[in-house]
């Protein structure tokens, strides 16, 4: 297994993380948001962002999976739902990493239909080159080329999440 050097530093991820709650506390102001973070691998990136929006919110989350090793399955594994009934509510999903959209669009379109107010995505990172199903995200951290990444809260197979920072993997030379 290899791991490069960091591909996004522990700086750059900080700045862009200021500047994408930035975002999202002007075009919410006045508003209460419910935060939406997808685990296992937005964790890092959903308590950074969530700490640094200064508009009131709740908070809940999905844990989701839609991956084997290094390739994502196309299924959708729903293993734990939302506890709070979103009707109504002011919604941003959180997401670490959109690739091919598959599980973005599964969950966008299934949050849809429990008909909150607004319903607004924010990706850490947006892989366009392996998207297969288009799907409009509002905040975008970072657009990446086609590399399987780790670090600050991305895996394989459950391991590398520790990293601060996001760097490229590759199981051998």
């Amino acid at each position: 297994m290899i791991i490069s050097k960091p591909f996004l530093t522990v700086e750059q991820i900080q700045q862009r993380v200021k500047e994408l709650a930035g975002k999202i506390s002007r075009d919410y102001e006045g508003k209460e948001i419910l935060a939406v973070g997808i685990l296992k691998g937005a964790f890092m990136f959903f308590a950074d962002i969530v700490r640094t929006i200064q508009v009131p919110m709740t908070i809940d989350f999905l844990i989701v999976s839609s991956y084997a090793k290094t390739e994502s399955t196309g299924e959708i594994d729903i293993r734990t739902d939302l506890r709070e009934d979103i009707k109504g509510k002011d919604v941003i999903l959180i997401e670490d990493i959109v690739d091919t959209g598959f599980t973005l669009n599964h969950l966008r379109k299934m949050l849809l239909t429990r008909q909150p107010a607004s319903l607004k995505i924010c990706a850490f990172l947006d892989k366009k080159p392996r998207r297969k199903v288009d799907v409009p995200l509002d905040y975008i951290g970072f657009e990446i080329p086609d590399e399987y990444i780790v670090g600050y809260g991305l895996d394989y197979e459950n391991r590398f999440r520790n990293l601060p920072y996001i760097a490229i993997f590759k199981e051998s030379v």
